[in-house]
Protein backbone atom coordinates (compact mmCIF):
# COMPACT_ATOMS: atom_id res chain seq x y z
CA UNK A 1 0.00 0.00 0.00
CA UNK A 2 1.12 3.51 -0.71
CA UNK A 3 1.88 5.82 2.19
CA UNK A 4 3.02 3.09 4.62
CA UNK A 5 6.35 3.48 6.46
CA UNK A 6 9.24 1.35 5.23
CA UNK A 7 9.12 -0.89 8.31
CA UNK A 8 5.32 -1.43 8.07
CA UNK A 9 3.35 -4.25 6.49
CA UNK A 10 -0.33 -4.43 5.58
CA UNK A 11 -2.14 -7.70 6.40
CA UNK A 12 -5.55 -9.08 7.42
CA UNK A 13 -6.68 -11.33 10.27
CA UNK A 14 -8.67 -14.59 9.97
CA UNK A 15 -11.92 -12.59 9.64
CA UNK A 16 -10.60 -10.46 6.81
CA UNK A 17 -10.19 -7.32 8.96
CA UNK A 18 -7.18 -5.23 7.87
CA UNK A 19 -4.43 -4.10 10.23
CA UNK A 20 -0.88 -2.83 9.98
CA UNK A 21 2.15 -4.49 11.57
CA UNK A 22 5.15 -2.29 12.27
CA UNK A 23 8.37 -4.21 12.65
CA UNK A 24 10.30 -3.72 15.91
CA UNK A 25 7.17 -2.38 17.62
CA UNK A 26 7.69 -4.96 20.40
CA UNK A 27 11.02 -3.39 21.35
CA UNK A 28 10.80 -1.24 24.43
CA UNK A 29 12.73 1.88 25.25
CA UNK A 30 14.77 0.92 28.28
CA UNK A 31 15.18 3.52 31.00
CA UNK A 32 18.18 3.72 33.29
CA UNK A 33 19.11 5.50 36.50
CA UNK A 34 16.95 8.32 37.79
CA UNK A 35 14.53 8.17 34.84
CA UNK A 36 13.85 4.48 35.54
CA UNK A 37 13.38 5.26 39.24
CA UNK A 38 10.87 7.99 38.44
CA UNK A 39 8.87 5.61 36.24
CA UNK A 40 8.81 3.08 39.09
CA UNK A 41 7.59 5.74 41.50
CA UNK A 42 4.88 6.81 39.04
CA UNK A 43 3.59 3.22 38.78
CA UNK A 44 3.49 2.81 42.58
CA UNK A 45 1.77 6.19 43.06
CA UNK A 46 -0.89 5.21 40.51
CA UNK A 47 -1.81 2.17 42.59
CA UNK A 48 -1.76 4.23 45.78
CA UNK A 49 -4.13 6.84 44.29
CA UNK A 50 -6.67 4.10 43.48
CA UNK A 51 -7.17 3.17 47.15
CA UNK A 52 -6.79 6.69 48.52
CA UNK A 53 -10.49 7.44 47.93
CA UNK A 54 -11.42 4.44 50.15
CA UNK A 55 -9.70 5.82 53.25
CA UNK A 56 -11.74 6.76 56.30
CA UNK A 57 -15.36 6.43 57.40
CA UNK A 58 -16.61 8.31 54.32
CA UNK A 59 -14.36 6.40 51.91
CA UNK A 60 -15.91 5.16 48.69
CA UNK A 61 -16.28 1.51 47.67
CA UNK A 62 -14.79 -0.28 44.70
CA UNK A 63 -16.39 -2.98 42.56
CA UNK A 64 -13.91 -5.78 41.90
CA UNK A 65 -14.79 -8.12 39.01
CA UNK A 66 -13.05 -11.49 38.96
CA UNK A 67 -12.11 -13.31 35.72
CA UNK A 68 -15.19 -15.50 36.30
CA UNK A 69 -17.44 -12.46 36.51
CA UNK A 70 -17.97 -12.60 40.28
CA UNK A 71 -18.51 -9.16 41.81
CA UNK A 72 -17.03 -7.96 45.11
CA UNK A 73 -18.09 -4.59 46.54
CA UNK A 74 -15.65 -3.39 49.20
CA UNK A 75 -13.45 -0.58 50.44
CA UNK A 76 -11.15 -2.90 52.37
CA UNK A 77 -7.61 -2.08 51.27
CA UNK A 78 -6.28 -5.64 51.53
CA UNK A 79 -9.14 -7.01 49.41
CA UNK A 80 -8.79 -4.30 46.75
CA UNK A 81 -5.03 -4.72 46.50
CA UNK A 82 -5.25 -8.51 46.55
CA UNK A 83 -7.77 -8.70 43.70
CA UNK A 84 -6.31 -5.89 41.61
CA UNK A 85 -4.55 -7.04 38.44
CA UNK A 86 -1.17 -5.31 38.56
CA UNK A 87 1.40 -5.80 35.81
CA UNK A 88 4.19 -3.41 36.80
CA UNK A 89 6.89 -5.03 38.93
CA UNK A 90 7.26 -2.13 41.37
CA UNK A 91 3.50 -1.66 41.71
CA UNK A 92 3.33 -5.31 42.81
CA UNK A 93 5.49 -4.34 45.77
CA UNK A 94 2.62 -2.18 47.04
CA UNK A 95 0.32 -5.19 46.84
CA UNK A 96 2.83 -7.12 48.96
CA UNK A 97 3.00 -4.16 51.36
CA UNK A 98 -0.76 -4.27 51.92
CA UNK A 99 -0.59 -8.05 52.41
CA UNK A 100 2.20 -7.69 54.98
CA UNK A 101 0.15 -5.16 56.98
CA UNK A 102 -2.88 -7.46 56.82
CA UNK A 103 -0.91 -10.53 57.92
CA UNK A 104 0.89 -8.78 60.77
CA UNK A 105 -1.78 -6.39 62.08
CA UNK A 106 -5.03 -7.10 60.22
CA UNK A 107 -6.08 -3.44 60.00
CA UNK A 108 -4.70 -0.26 58.39
CA UNK A 109 -4.13 -1.83 54.98
CA UNK A 110 -5.44 1.22 53.10
CA UNK A 111 -3.53 3.72 55.25
CA UNK A 112 -0.17 2.03 54.75
CA UNK A 113 -0.54 2.10 50.94
CA UNK A 114 -1.61 5.77 50.99
CA UNK A 115 1.37 6.65 53.20
CA UNK A 116 3.81 4.79 50.93
CA UNK A 117 2.42 6.59 47.88
CA UNK A 118 2.79 9.97 49.60
CA UNK A 119 6.41 9.19 50.56
CA UNK A 120 7.21 8.29 46.96
CA UNK A 121 5.57 11.50 45.74
CA UNK A 122 7.70 13.52 48.17
CA UNK A 123 10.80 11.61 47.01
CA UNK A 124 10.11 12.59 43.39
CA UNK A 125 10.39 16.29 44.23
CA UNK A 126 13.75 15.65 45.95
CA UNK A 127 15.05 13.66 42.98
CA UNK A 128 14.19 16.60 40.71
CA UNK A 129 16.38 18.77 42.94
CA UNK A 130 19.33 16.42 42.37
CA UNK A 131 19.43 14.72 45.77
CA UNK A 132 20.76 11.17 45.60
CA UNK A 133 18.19 8.38 46.26
CA UNK A 134 20.32 6.86 49.05
CA UNK A 135 20.43 10.21 50.86
CA UNK A 136 16.65 10.45 50.57
CA UNK A 137 16.26 6.92 51.95
CA UNK A 138 18.58 7.69 54.88
CA UNK A 139 16.63 10.84 55.69
CA UNK A 140 13.34 8.90 55.57
CA UNK A 141 14.75 6.31 57.98
CA UNK A 142 15.83 9.02 60.39
CA UNK A 143 12.43 10.72 60.17
CA UNK A 144 10.65 7.38 60.69
CA UNK A 145 12.56 6.86 63.94
CA UNK A 146 11.43 10.30 65.15
CA UNK A 147 7.81 9.56 64.17
CA UNK A 148 7.79 6.19 65.97
CA UNK A 149 9.24 7.82 69.10
CA UNK A 150 6.50 10.49 68.91
CA UNK A 151 3.83 7.77 68.70
CA UNK A 152 5.23 6.22 71.88
CA UNK A 153 5.09 9.62 73.56
CA UNK A 154 1.50 10.49 72.67
CA UNK A 155 0.08 6.96 73.15
CA UNK A 156 -2.50 6.31 75.86
CA UNK A 157 -2.99 3.09 77.80
CA UNK A 158 -6.52 1.69 77.92
CA UNK A 159 -7.62 -0.46 80.81
CA UNK A 160 -10.06 -3.30 80.38
CA UNK A 161 -11.17 -6.48 82.10
CA UNK A 162 -13.31 -9.39 80.84
CA UNK A 163 -16.18 -7.77 82.80
CA UNK A 164 -15.60 -4.19 81.58
CA UNK A 165 -14.88 -4.00 77.85
CA UNK A 166 -16.24 -0.51 77.16
CA UNK A 167 -12.82 0.82 76.07
CA UNK A 168 -12.23 -2.14 73.76
CA UNK A 169 -15.67 -1.52 72.24
CA UNK A 170 -14.64 2.00 71.13
CA UNK A 171 -11.53 0.71 69.33
CA UNK A 172 -13.41 -2.16 67.67
CA UNK A 173 -16.10 0.24 66.42
CA UNK A 174 -13.43 2.57 65.00
CA UNK A 175 -11.92 -0.29 62.97
CA UNK A 176 -15.32 -1.04 61.41
CA UNK A 177 -16.28 2.60 60.86
CA UNK A 178 -14.95 2.59 57.29
CA UNK A 179 -16.62 -0.64 56.22
CA UNK A 180 -19.91 -1.24 54.44
CA UNK A 181 -22.24 0.31 57.00
CA UNK A 182 -21.69 3.88 58.21
CA UNK A 183 -21.52 4.61 61.91
CA UNK A 184 -24.58 6.59 63.01
CA UNK A 185 -22.26 9.25 64.45
CA UNK A 186 -21.36 9.97 60.81
CA UNK A 187 -24.91 11.09 60.03
CA UNK A 188 -26.15 14.63 60.48
CA UNK A 189 -29.08 15.44 62.77
CA UNK A 190 -31.25 15.94 59.70
CA UNK A 191 -30.33 12.43 58.44
CA UNK A 192 -31.10 10.96 61.85
CA UNK A 193 -34.55 12.57 61.89
CA UNK A 194 -35.22 11.61 58.30
CA UNK A 195 -34.61 7.91 58.81
CA UNK A 196 -34.56 6.82 62.43
CA UNK A 197 -35.17 3.20 61.43
CA UNK A 198 -32.04 2.96 59.27
CA UNK A 199 -29.89 4.63 61.92
CA UNK A 200 -31.21 2.26 64.58
CA UNK A 201 -30.49 -0.77 62.41
CA UNK A 202 -27.01 0.42 61.46
CA UNK A 203 -26.15 1.33 65.04
CA UNK A 204 -27.34 -2.04 66.30
CA UNK A 205 -25.24 -3.97 63.77
CA UNK A 206 -22.22 -1.76 64.40
CA UNK A 207 -22.28 -2.29 68.16
CA UNK A 208 -23.23 -5.96 67.84
CA UNK A 209 -20.29 -6.82 65.60
CA UNK A 210 -17.85 -4.92 67.82
CA UNK A 211 -19.12 -6.75 70.91
CA UNK A 212 -19.00 -10.11 69.13
CA UNK A 213 -15.37 -9.48 68.14
CA UNK A 214 -14.47 -8.64 71.76
CA UNK A 215 -16.29 -11.67 73.18
CA UNK A 216 -14.70 -13.99 70.61
CA UNK A 217 -11.14 -12.78 71.26
CA UNK A 218 -11.49 -12.78 75.05
CA UNK A 219 -13.00 -16.29 74.91
CA UNK A 220 -9.84 -17.75 73.35
CA UNK A 221 -7.21 -15.32 74.71
CA UNK A 222 -4.57 -16.16 77.29
CA UNK A 223 -4.43 -12.80 79.09
CA UNK A 224 -1.43 -13.76 81.21
CA UNK A 225 0.71 -14.58 78.18
CA UNK A 226 -0.97 -11.86 76.08
CA UNK A 227 -1.59 -14.41 73.36
CA UNK A 228 -4.63 -14.94 71.09
CA UNK A 229 -4.73 -18.24 69.12
CA UNK A 230 -6.69 -17.14 66.06
CA UNK A 231 -7.12 -20.72 64.83
CA UNK A 232 -9.72 -21.24 67.58
CA UNK A 233 -11.97 -18.53 66.06
CA UNK A 234 -13.96 -19.57 63.02
CA UNK A 235 -16.08 -17.14 61.01
CA UNK A 236 -18.77 -18.60 58.79
CA UNK A 237 -21.77 -17.08 57.04
CA UNK A 238 -25.10 -18.07 55.55
CA UNK A 239 -27.38 -16.03 53.29
CA UNK A 240 -30.67 -15.17 54.98
CA UNK A 241 -31.84 -12.96 57.80
CA UNK A 242 -30.20 -9.63 58.56
CA UNK A 243 -26.90 -8.48 60.05
CA UNK A 244 -28.55 -8.22 63.46
CA UNK A 245 -29.10 -12.01 63.41
CA UNK A 246 -25.34 -12.60 63.59
CA UNK A 247 -24.45 -14.62 66.69
CA UNK A 248 -21.43 -15.89 68.58
CA UNK A 249 -21.49 -19.61 69.32
CA UNK A 250 -19.31 -20.92 72.15
CA UNK A 251 -18.31 -24.03 70.26
CA UNK A 252 -18.07 -25.27 66.67
CA UNK A 253 -20.66 -24.76 63.92
CA UNK A 254 -20.76 -27.24 61.03
CA UNK A 255 -22.63 -26.66 57.80
CA UNK A 256 -23.74 -30.29 57.89
CA UNK A 257 -26.61 -32.36 59.27
CA UNK A 258 -26.99 -35.95 60.48
CA UNK A 259 -26.37 -38.43 57.68
CA UNK A 260 -29.77 -40.12 58.15
CA UNK A 261 -33.06 -38.24 58.62
CA UNK A 262 -34.17 -40.67 61.36
CA UNK A 263 -31.06 -40.18 63.49
CA UNK A 264 -31.54 -38.15 66.69
CA UNK A 265 -31.41 -34.37 66.22
CA UNK A 266 -29.53 -33.84 69.49
CA UNK A 267 -26.90 -35.82 71.40
CA UNK A 268 -26.18 -34.92 75.04
CA UNK A 269 -22.88 -35.74 76.77
CA UNK A 270 -21.49 -36.44 73.32
CA UNK A 271 -18.39 -38.60 72.92
CA UNK A 272 -17.10 -38.06 69.41
CA UNK A 273 -15.15 -40.53 67.31
CA UNK A 274 -13.27 -38.29 64.86
CA UNK A 275 -12.38 -40.43 61.84
CA UNK A 276 -10.40 -39.68 58.69
CA UNK A 277 -10.95 -43.18 57.26
CA UNK A 278 -13.95 -44.13 55.10
CA UNK A 279 -16.76 -46.00 56.84
CA UNK A 280 -16.86 -48.81 54.27
CA UNK A 281 -15.18 -52.20 53.60
CA UNK A 282 -11.64 -52.23 52.15
CA UNK A 283 -11.58 -52.15 48.35
CA UNK A 284 -9.34 -54.26 46.08
CA UNK A 285 -6.27 -52.43 44.80
CA UNK A 286 -6.38 -51.05 41.29
CA UNK A 287 -4.11 -53.78 39.90
CA UNK A 288 -6.52 -56.51 41.09
CA UNK A 289 -10.02 -57.32 39.94
CA UNK A 290 -12.92 -59.27 41.42
CA UNK A 291 -15.18 -61.30 39.14
CA UNK A 292 -18.70 -62.17 40.35
CA UNK A 293 -20.10 -64.99 38.20
CA UNK A 294 -22.98 -66.35 40.28
CA UNK A 295 -25.68 -65.36 42.72
CA UNK A 296 -23.97 -67.28 45.51
CA UNK A 297 -20.73 -65.36 45.06
CA UNK A 298 -22.63 -62.06 45.12
CA UNK A 299 -24.39 -63.07 48.34
CA UNK A 300 -21.05 -64.04 49.89
CA UNK A 301 -19.65 -60.61 48.98
CA UNK A 302 -22.74 -58.94 50.41
CA UNK A 303 -22.38 -60.95 53.63
CA UNK A 304 -18.69 -60.05 53.83
CA UNK A 305 -19.49 -56.33 53.52
CA UNK A 306 -22.23 -56.64 56.15
CA UNK A 307 -19.83 -58.31 58.58
CA UNK A 308 -17.24 -55.61 57.96
CA UNK A 309 -19.80 -52.87 58.61
CA UNK A 310 -20.95 -54.59 61.80
CA UNK A 311 -17.33 -54.97 62.93
CA UNK A 312 -16.61 -51.26 62.33
CA UNK A 313 -19.74 -50.17 64.20
CA UNK A 314 -18.87 -52.53 67.09
CA UNK A 315 -15.32 -51.11 67.28
CA UNK A 316 -16.76 -47.59 67.54
CA UNK A 317 -19.44 -48.46 70.10
CA UNK A 318 -17.00 -50.49 72.26
CA UNK A 319 -15.02 -47.31 72.91
CA UNK A 320 -18.15 -45.61 74.31
CA UNK A 321 -18.60 -43.22 71.37
CA UNK A 322 -22.14 -42.02 70.69
CA UNK A 323 -21.42 -39.80 67.66
CA UNK A 324 -19.22 -40.32 64.59
CA UNK A 325 -17.60 -37.40 62.75
CA UNK A 326 -16.23 -38.76 59.46
CA UNK A 327 -14.10 -36.86 56.95
CA UNK A 328 -15.19 -39.22 54.16
CA UNK A 329 -18.57 -40.52 53.10
CA UNK A 330 -20.32 -43.87 53.43
CA UNK A 331 -22.96 -45.54 51.35
CA UNK A 332 -26.64 -46.04 52.11
CA UNK A 333 -26.10 -49.51 53.56
CA UNK A 334 -23.61 -48.24 56.14
CA UNK A 335 -25.86 -45.27 56.85
CA UNK A 336 -28.82 -47.58 57.49
CA UNK A 337 -26.78 -49.83 59.81
CA UNK A 338 -25.53 -46.82 61.77
CA UNK A 339 -29.11 -45.66 62.27
CA UNK A 340 -30.25 -49.16 63.35
CA UNK A 341 -27.41 -49.38 65.88
CA UNK A 342 -28.27 -45.97 67.41
CA UNK A 343 -24.98 -44.42 66.32
CA UNK A 344 -25.55 -40.92 64.85
CA UNK A 345 -23.01 -39.88 62.24
CA UNK A 346 -21.95 -36.84 60.24
CA UNK A 347 -20.16 -37.38 56.93
CA UNK A 348 -18.11 -35.31 54.47
CA UNK A 349 -16.70 -32.99 57.15
CA UNK A 350 -13.83 -30.92 55.74
CA UNK A 351 -10.24 -31.13 56.95
CA UNK A 352 -10.11 -27.68 58.68
CA UNK A 353 -13.40 -28.43 60.46
CA UNK A 354 -12.10 -31.83 61.57
CA UNK A 355 -9.03 -30.16 63.08
CA UNK A 356 -11.12 -27.51 64.83
CA UNK A 357 -13.47 -30.15 66.27
CA UNK A 358 -10.49 -32.13 67.54
CA UNK A 359 -9.01 -29.03 69.22
CA UNK A 360 -12.34 -27.94 70.70
CA UNK A 361 -13.31 -31.35 72.08
CA UNK A 362 -9.81 -32.45 73.12
CA UNK A 363 -10.20 -35.45 70.84
CA UNK A 364 -7.71 -37.21 68.62
CA UNK A 365 -8.08 -37.60 64.86
CA UNK A 366 -8.09 -41.37 64.15
CA UNK A 367 -6.92 -42.61 60.71
CA UNK A 368 -7.84 -46.32 61.25
CA UNK A 369 -10.60 -48.12 63.12
CA UNK A 370 -8.00 -50.33 64.82
CA UNK A 371 -6.45 -47.25 66.46
CA UNK A 372 -9.70 -46.02 68.00
CA UNK A 373 -9.74 -46.07 71.82
CA UNK A 374 -11.82 -44.41 74.54
CA UNK A 375 -8.93 -42.05 75.35
CA UNK A 376 -9.04 -40.61 71.81
CA UNK A 377 -12.70 -39.58 71.89
CA UNK A 378 -13.65 -35.93 71.93
CA UNK A 379 -16.13 -34.69 74.53
CA UNK A 380 -18.89 -32.09 74.24
CA UNK A 381 -21.88 -31.18 76.41
CA UNK A 382 -24.34 -31.28 73.55
CA UNK A 383 -24.34 -31.69 69.78
CA UNK A 384 -27.58 -30.45 68.27
CA UNK A 385 -29.03 -29.76 64.86
CA UNK A 386 -30.47 -26.31 64.25
CA UNK A 387 -32.66 -25.12 61.40
CA UNK A 388 -33.31 -21.57 60.28
CA UNK A 389 -34.73 -19.55 57.45
CA UNK A 390 -37.77 -20.23 55.29
CA UNK A 391 -35.89 -23.06 53.55
CA UNK A 392 -35.24 -24.72 56.94
CA UNK A 393 -31.51 -25.11 56.29
CA UNK A 394 -29.85 -27.37 58.84
CA UNK A 395 -26.52 -27.01 60.61
CA UNK A 396 -24.85 -28.78 63.54
CA UNK A 397 -23.72 -26.97 66.69
CA UNK A 398 -21.15 -28.58 69.02
CA UNK A 399 -21.41 -26.75 72.36
CA UNK A 400 -19.91 -27.00 75.85
CA UNK A 401 -16.75 -28.56 74.43
CA UNK A 402 -14.02 -30.00 76.66
CA UNK A 403 -11.79 -27.17 75.43
CA UNK A 404 -14.38 -24.41 75.71
CA UNK A 405 -12.13 -21.79 74.09
CA UNK A 406 -13.12 -22.59 70.52
CA UNK A 407 -15.80 -20.20 69.21
CA UNK A 408 -17.64 -19.65 65.93
CA UNK A 409 -19.12 -16.40 64.62
CA UNK A 410 -22.20 -17.12 62.51
CA UNK A 411 -22.78 -14.16 60.16
CA UNK A 412 -26.18 -13.62 58.54
CA UNK A 413 -27.03 -11.20 55.76
CA UNK A 414 -29.45 -10.63 52.93
CA UNK A 415 -26.98 -11.54 50.18
CA UNK A 416 -23.48 -12.92 49.67
CA UNK A 417 -21.83 -9.50 49.10
CA UNK A 418 -23.07 -8.14 52.43
CA UNK A 419 -21.94 -11.29 54.24
CA UNK A 420 -18.47 -11.12 52.65
CA UNK A 421 -18.07 -7.45 53.58
CA UNK A 422 -19.34 -8.17 57.09
CA UNK A 423 -16.72 -10.92 57.41
CA UNK A 424 -13.99 -8.49 56.34
CA UNK A 425 -15.19 -5.90 58.85
CA UNK A 426 -15.33 -8.56 61.55
CA UNK A 427 -11.81 -9.70 60.66
CA UNK A 428 -10.51 -6.15 61.16
CA UNK A 429 -12.30 -5.85 64.50
CA UNK A 430 -10.98 -9.24 65.67
CA UNK A 431 -7.43 -8.26 64.71
CA UNK A 432 -7.71 -4.88 66.47
CA UNK A 433 -8.92 -6.47 69.70
CA UNK A 434 -6.18 -9.10 69.37
CA UNK A 435 -3.60 -6.32 69.01
CA UNK A 436 -4.90 -4.61 72.16
CA UNK A 437 -4.55 -7.86 74.09
CA UNK A 438 -0.92 -7.98 72.95
CA UNK A 439 -0.30 -4.26 73.60
CA UNK A 440 -3.00 -2.12 75.20
CA UNK A 441 -1.57 1.24 74.11
CA UNK A 442 -3.59 3.33 71.64
CA UNK A 443 -3.31 6.53 69.63
CA UNK A 444 -6.16 8.63 68.26
CA UNK A 445 -7.45 8.44 64.70
CA UNK A 446 -8.83 11.01 62.29
CA UNK A 447 -5.26 11.80 61.22
CA UNK A 448 -4.40 13.10 64.71
CA UNK A 449 -1.44 10.72 65.14
CA UNK A 450 -0.05 11.49 61.67
CA UNK A 451 -0.32 15.27 62.24
CA UNK A 452 1.47 14.97 65.60
CA UNK A 453 4.25 12.91 63.98
CA UNK A 454 4.50 15.40 61.10
CA UNK A 455 5.00 18.28 63.55
CA UNK A 456 7.64 16.32 65.49
CA UNK A 457 9.58 15.33 62.35
CA UNK A 458 9.52 18.90 61.01
CA UNK A 459 10.84 20.19 64.33
CA UNK A 460 13.64 17.60 64.32
CA UNK A 461 14.55 18.43 60.70
CA UNK A 462 15.35 22.00 61.75
CA UNK A 463 18.08 20.62 64.03
CA UNK A 464 19.77 18.55 61.28
CA UNK A 465 22.63 20.24 59.44
CA UNK A 466 23.16 17.61 56.71
CA UNK A 467 21.33 17.20 53.42
CA UNK A 468 19.05 14.66 55.13
CA UNK A 469 17.01 17.56 56.51
CA UNK A 470 15.34 17.90 53.09
CA UNK A 471 14.28 14.25 53.17
CA UNK A 472 12.99 14.63 56.73
CA UNK A 473 10.85 17.62 55.73
CA UNK A 474 9.56 15.61 52.76
CA UNK A 475 8.65 12.81 55.18
CA UNK A 476 6.81 15.33 57.33
CA UNK A 477 4.86 16.52 54.29
CA UNK A 478 4.02 12.94 53.29
CA UNK A 479 2.52 12.25 56.72
CA UNK A 480 -0.02 14.98 56.00
CA UNK A 481 -1.38 12.88 53.11
CA UNK A 482 -3.51 10.75 55.47
CA UNK A 483 -5.45 13.66 57.10
CA UNK A 484 -5.69 15.33 53.69
CA UNK A 485 -7.28 12.20 52.19
CA UNK A 486 -9.64 11.88 55.19
CA UNK A 487 -10.77 15.49 54.78
CA UNK A 488 -11.20 15.16 51.02
CA UNK A 489 -13.19 11.92 51.32
CA UNK A 490 -15.43 13.56 53.92
CA UNK A 491 -16.31 16.45 51.63
CA UNK A 492 -14.21 19.03 53.51
CA UNK A 493 -11.69 21.51 52.12
CA UNK A 494 -8.50 19.41 52.53
CA UNK A 495 -5.79 22.08 52.80
CA UNK A 496 -7.83 24.47 54.97
CA UNK A 497 -8.90 21.67 57.31
CA UNK A 498 -5.36 20.34 57.69
CA UNK A 499 -3.90 23.82 58.28
CA UNK A 500 -6.47 24.56 60.97
CA UNK A 501 -6.02 21.24 62.82
CA UNK A 502 -2.22 21.40 62.63
CA UNK A 503 -2.22 24.99 63.89
CA UNK A 504 -4.44 24.02 66.83
CA UNK A 505 -2.23 21.05 67.69
CA UNK A 506 0.80 23.36 67.86
CA UNK A 507 -0.85 26.18 69.80
CA UNK A 508 -2.90 24.02 72.18
CA UNK A 509 -0.34 21.22 72.53
CA UNK A 510 -3.15 18.69 72.07
CA UNK A 511 -2.07 15.69 69.96
CA UNK A 512 -5.61 14.27 70.00
CA UNK A 513 -6.95 16.82 67.49
CA UNK A 514 -7.79 15.36 64.10
CA UNK A 515 -10.08 15.72 61.09
CA UNK A 516 -13.77 15.79 62.00
CA UNK A 517 -14.96 13.25 59.40
CA UNK A 518 -18.27 12.78 61.19
CA UNK A 519 -19.25 16.45 61.00
CA UNK A 520 -19.99 16.66 64.74
CA UNK A 521 -18.15 19.96 65.23
CA UNK A 522 -15.58 18.32 67.52
CA UNK A 523 -11.94 17.76 66.53
CA UNK A 524 -10.86 15.99 69.71
CA UNK A 525 -10.74 12.36 68.66
CA UNK A 526 -10.78 11.16 72.26
CA UNK A 527 -14.22 12.73 72.72
CA UNK A 528 -15.38 11.19 69.43
CA UNK A 529 -14.02 7.76 70.53
CA UNK A 530 -11.93 7.36 67.37
CA UNK A 531 -9.10 5.14 68.56
CA UNK A 532 -6.43 3.02 66.84
CA UNK A 533 -3.98 0.49 68.35
CA UNK A 534 -0.48 1.93 68.72
CA UNK A 535 1.23 -1.09 67.15
CA UNK A 536 -0.95 -0.70 64.03
CA UNK A 537 0.22 2.89 63.45
CA UNK A 538 3.82 1.93 64.19
CA UNK A 539 3.70 -0.91 61.72
CA UNK A 540 2.24 1.36 59.03
CA UNK A 541 5.15 3.80 59.38
CA UNK A 542 7.82 1.11 59.50
CA UNK A 543 6.48 -0.97 56.60
CA UNK A 544 5.87 2.07 54.35
CA UNK A 545 9.35 3.44 55.08
CA UNK A 546 11.01 0.09 54.38
CA UNK A 547 9.17 -0.31 51.07
CA UNK A 548 10.00 3.23 49.91
CA UNK A 549 13.66 2.66 50.78
CA UNK A 550 13.57 -0.53 48.72
CA UNK A 551 12.02 1.23 45.71
CA UNK A 552 14.48 4.14 45.92
CA UNK A 553 17.37 1.69 45.57
CA UNK A 554 16.01 0.24 42.29
CA UNK A 555 17.33 2.00 39.20
CA UNK A 556 16.75 -0.68 36.58
CA UNK A 557 14.48 -3.62 35.78
CA UNK A 558 16.19 -6.45 33.91
CA UNK A 559 14.02 -9.20 32.51
CA UNK A 560 15.71 -12.52 33.10
CA UNK A 561 16.37 -14.43 29.87
CA UNK A 562 15.17 -11.57 27.63
CA UNK A 563 16.69 -10.69 24.26
CA UNK A 564 19.54 -8.21 24.12
CA UNK A 565 17.36 -5.69 22.31
CA UNK A 566 15.10 -5.35 25.36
Amino acid sequence: MQGLPANAQYTVDEYGRPFIVIRDQGKKTRLHGIEALKSHILAARTVSNIVKTSLGPRGLDKIMISPDGDITVTNDGATIMGQMQVEHQVAKLLVELSKSQDDEIGDGTTGVVVLAGALLESATALLDRGIHPIKIADGFDRACSVAVAELDRIGDVIEYTPEDTSELLKVAQTSMGSKMWVSPCGLSSRDRLADRTVVSSVSKAHSLFAQIAIDAVLSVADLERRDVPFDLIKVTGKVGGSLEDTTLIKGVLLDKDMSHPQMPRSVKDAKLAILTCPFEPPRPKTKHKLDITSVEEYKKLQQYEMEKFQSMIKQVKDTGANLVICQWGFDDEANHLLMQNDLPAVRWVGGPEIELIAIATNGRIVPRFEDLTAAKLGKAGVVREISFGTTRDKMLVIEDCANSKAVTVFVRGSNKMIIDEAKRALHDALCVVRNLVRDNRVVYGGGAAEIACSIAVAAEADKVASIEQYAMRAFSTALDAVPLALAENSGLAPIETLAEVKSRQVTEGNSRLGVDCAGKGENDMKKQFVVDPLISKKQQLLLACQLVRQILKIDDVIQSGADDEY
